[in-house]
């Protein structure tokens, strides 16, 4: 399969990628001024230390998550180049257009991706 079987999946990916990357810019570079802002806002409270690691945490978390999804963008693109975007990675059988419609990174079906899932 090729940008001619799915041709509005690369743009598609392309523009998913890029807001991705507007994102991890954003976390990361805002990281530690909101950080620092916690530490000021509850400079003195007892409970300071906590609040700030705990907002850490979660920037890493959306950070982690975000970075994940930008790795399947990579590879569903590299899947569009090498021809065999569209096809379950795992059974080889065609993915819904619904299913790439909605998640154009999308690397299984949805019976091999409930498998995944549940391993």
């Amino acid at each position: 399969m090729s940008t001619t079987t799915y041709p509005m999946a690369q743009t598609l990916l392309l523009q998913k990628r890029a807001t991705l990357l507007a994102q991890l810019e954003s976390l990361r570079g805002g990281a530690i001024g909101r950080a620092e802002a916690s530490t000021a806002h509850f400079a003195g409270r007892e409970d300071s230390s906590a609040q700030v690691a705990t907002e850490r945490d979660i920037e890493f978390a959306l950070d982690a998550h975000e970075t994940q999804e930008l790795m399947a963008i990579d590879q569903a693109l590299e899947r569009l180049a090498a021809g065999t975007y569209g096809q379950c990675i795992d059974c080889g059988v065609a993915i819904k257009a619904g299913r790439l419609a909605v998640a154009p990174e999308a690397a299984r079906c949805i019976h091999c991706q409930e498998k995944s899932e549940l391993a």
